[in-house]
Formats: C-alpha cells, sequence, structure tokens
C-alpha cells in the first residue's frame, strides 16, 4: 500500500501547483517559505510527513537563482522531517542550456545542479521538455522525463490548425524535436538556418525546405527574448508562408520577449504554463496540470509513466 501522498510548492508557481492537486482531487500541504530581509530564505513543514510520499513543485525560472535555492531547501526539510520519499517535481529545468563545454573553462551547470538536488535528499526527479535530453544521465537517480508535445498536439487540432501545414525548426538545433511534431501531424519538415550575433540578437539567414503557400508550425522547446523565433518568422514570411504559429515547450517571455511576438509575423504563440512568465499578447497558453498530475499520481502508485508520452 502506498504511503500517503503529500504535495508541496515553492514560491515560484503556486498556481501550477494548485492545478495539479486539483486534478489529483487532494488538497496543497502546507509549507511556510519566506525570505528574511538579509535574502535568506525560511523554510518550515506545518504538516506531518513523516514516512510521506511528497512531491515538490518547483520550477526553477527566474529568478534562477533563488528558485533552485528554495527548493533545496525545502528538500532539506522533507529529508530532515523524515519523508519517506522526495520527489522534485520541476516543469522547467533551469541551466538545462549548460550541459557541456562548448569553451575553455567553463563549468558544465546542469551536472552541478543535478549533484545539488540529489545531496539535498531527492530520491526522484519528474521534469519536462529538457533543453538536453542527456541531463538525464547526470542524475544517480530515477528521472521521470514528460514532453509537453502531447499536450500542444491536441490544442492544435482541436483549433483546427493541422491542415496544409509545414513543421519548422528555427534552428539547426531543434531538428529532433520538429521532426517529432511533423511525424505526429503528419506534416513536412523545414529549418531555418541562423546565425546568433549576441544573447538577445540572432539573424535568421536562409529557410531549407518549401514553406511557399503552407501554414508554418515552428516548435522549439524554449523562448525567452523570442529572437530565434521572431527572426525565422521574418524569413518564412518573405519565403511565401501564408501564416506563421509557434509551438514552445517553454515561454520565459519578459518584456523583450512579450514585445517582439506582439510586433513579429507570428500569428499565435502556443505555450504551457510550466512557468508564470508565459504570458503577452498573442500568447495562448495550454496546462500541462494534468500530464505532471498523472505523472505524479503514477509515481506515487509505482505505475508506469511510458504511456504520458503517447500522442492519440
Amino acid at each position: 500500500m502506498a504511503s500517503e501522498l503529500k504535495i508541496f510548492s515553492g514560491s515560484a508557481h503556486p498556481a501550477l501547483a494548485d492545478e495539479i492537486t486539483r486534478y489529483l482531487g487532494v488538497h496543497r500541504s502546507d509549507a511556510t517559505v519566506t525570505t528574511f530581509p538579509d535574502g535568506e530564505t525560511f523554510v518550515k513543514i506545518n504538516e506531518n510527513i513523516r514516512g510521506r510520499d511528497v512531491f515538490i513543485v518547483q520550477p526553477t525560472c527566474p529568478p534562477t537563482n533563488q528558485n533552485l535555492m528554495e527548493l533545496l531547501i525545502m528538500v532539506d526539510a522533507a529529508r530532515r522531517a523524515s519523508a519517506e520519499r522526495i520527489t522534485a517535481v520541476i516543469p522547467f529545468f533551469g541551466y538545462a542550456r549548460q550541459d557541456r563545454k562548448d569553451q575553455p573553462r567553463v563549468p558544465i551547470t546542469a551536472k552541478l545542479v543535478a549533484n545539488l538536488l540529489v545531496a539535498a535528499g531527492v530520491h526522484r526527479v519528474l521534469t519536462m521538455d529538457l533543453h538536453a535530453g542527456q541531463i538525464q544521465g547526470f542524475f544517480d537517480i530515477p528521472v521521470d522525463h514528460l514532453y509537453a508535445m502531447p499536450v500542444l498536439i491536441q490544442y492544435l487540432r482541436q483549433n483546427n490548425l493541422h491542415d496544409n501545414l509545414v513543421v519548422v525548426s528555427p534552428d539547426v538545433g531543434g531538428m529532433k524535436m520538429a521532426h517529432a511534431y511533423s511525424t505526429a501531424l503528419d506534416a513536412p519538415l523545414a529549418i531555418v538556418a541562423k546565425h546568433r550575433i549576441s544573447a538577445t540578437e540572432v539573424e535568421a539567414l536562409d529557410v531549407i525546405g518549401d514553406v511557399d503557400g503552407y501554414h508554418v508550425l515552428m516548435v522549439d522547446d524554449i523562448t525567452e527574448t523570442a529572437g530565434t523565433l521572431t527572426a525565422a518568422a521574418k524569413i518564412l514570411k518573405r519565403n511565401g508562408a501564408q501564416s506563421i504559429y509557434a509551438g514552445v515547450s517553454h515561454a520565459v517571455l519578459k518584456e523583450l520577449g512579450q514585445k517582439r511576438i506582439e510586433e513579429s509575423e507570428i500569428v499565435e504563440l502556443i505555450c504551457t504554463n510550466s512557468t508564470p512568465f508565459a504570458k503577452g499578447k498573442k500568447v495562448n497558453v495550454v496546462s500541462v496540470a494534468a500530464l505532471l498530475g498523472e505523472g505524479i499520481r503514477r509515481i506515487h502508485h509505482d505505475e508506469s509513466v511510458t504511456s504520458l508520452f503517447d500522442i492519440s
């Protein structure tokens, strides 16, 4: 018999945690998470969790360091309160783009974060659409890696956005994701070659594939400044695209990104609520609470989560 389920939330995205608990038909467990005047985080778990199965929902989105540290402290509090098992539910995994040494004398910060989570007392991780899938191998504990694609594709089909469609990767690195979408939607595939000028500026160079007269769906795992998406949209429009949509797993849109999307050729940005920054004009948000909630339910009951990857 499974131990009692307890779901806690840090301060990063309590609205998502509440959606998850509603899906599961439970109440969010009670914890105090505050910040001292000097910036230190204080956590107190306000109920008995001895021998319980604890899930802590905390995307490590901006402010990334604050949210990551808060998660580590919550895990330590749960471990010291004798929780039977602690699962870190990280819908958006910060530092995932620092996954390799691509320059001399730089860190592999994604591996460091994995080490910190394990050292704090995490027994397993539930996450979604890692920027680099190999990050799963950075952990010496089980990692359940879910995908937002079934949720986004369901939205596309419900809104009849899958006819006369070509799927486009806005850069070379997104080809694997774009191919998965094109296969699921039975649509042709194209790619935009790009050159990154700076952290916020991107130049789209050419389109490989035919987009003339098609509706275009650009897919990517994350957008922040929207530089890649909006630069790609310009060149796609010049190459005859009828209309341009974007589907993104994680939208971390601040003012610059929202402004660029609003002023771009993109008709609609479809993204998930993995972070609280998925908002703005032309932005439509689909919820992944049911996906994460079902993952939590299956982990709690020691069931397989493989079928959550299926697209129907």
